[in-house]
């Protein structure tokens, strides 16, 4: 990948949305690809087909289930490219926010898990505490410095790429979180304390990284489309 000319503080306009919570639990399990040894695709995922077509092929109406979360980002990123081409900035504007969003999910390892909200390993709830409740107790200290956008060469298998490298991440965090609750009644702000130092450094890695791969998705596609002139 080589790095974007002039997009060295190129980041995604986060505010106070954090990994994921754009939208609820269950509506972002919707598209999310569900992974793990006990998922048709165990780590490191090299049997995961690298076209929805083929998943299709193989699984039919189960394919569904699976999840759709690569192809969106697929599909958001050839959208942006038809859009700068043609020099529309309303839909540039628009796809942008959407392909945002879309690299944003799936930098959360519980996007990529049937175990989204802890509902599996007792840790109920865990969707709001880790994506929505977790920054607003970091507050100003959930400071993200992410590093410039590259030009990537392949956009498609990127989402890949993408999908390891959140995937590492949820054994962690799941464990991190079962320790942030131990010798605590509630929800209270000792937990959100505890949690903020064992998961925050996790969730701070996580939103530079996607605000990274999302810059990256733009220049990409601003490059792609002959570096149209953008007002």
């Amino acid at each position: 990948m080589a790095p974007a000319e002039g997009l060295a503080d190129a980041a995604l306009p986060i505010g106070d949305r954090a990994l994921g919570a754009r939208a609820s639990a269950p509506a972002a399990a919707c598209h999310a690809v569900l992974l793990g040894p006990r998922r048709r695709f165990p780590f490191p995922f090299r049997e995961l087909p690298r076209t929805e077509a083929e998943i299709k092929a193989r699984f039919g109406e189960k394919a569904e289930g699976l999840g759709r979360l690569p192809w969106l980002i697929q599909e958001s990123y050839a959208r942006l490219v038809v859009a700068m081409k043609a020099g529309d900035n309303e839909k540039i504007l628009a796809e942008s926010d959407v392909l945002g969003g879309l690299v944003v999910d799936m930098h959360s390892a519980l996007n990529l898990t049937d175990n989204f909200d802890g509902q599996k390993t007792g840790q109920h709830g865990l969707w709001v505490r880790l994506v929505e409740k977790l920054p607003q107790a970091m507050g100003k200290a959930l400071k993200v410095s992410p590093d410039a956008a590259n030009y990537l060469d392949n956009p498609k298998e990127y989402v890949f790429s993408m999908m390891l490298g959140t995937y590492v991440w949820l054994d962690n965090t799941l464990y991190l979180e079962e320790l942030a609750r131990r010798g605590k009644s509630g929800y209270g702000d000792p937990y959100f304390e505890d949690l903020a130092r064992k998961v925050g450094p996790i969730l701070r890695e996580r939103l530079a990284r996607a605000a990274e791969d999302a810059g990256s998705y733009w220049y990409t596609a601003w490059t792609v489309a002959g570096r149209p002139d953008l007002k």
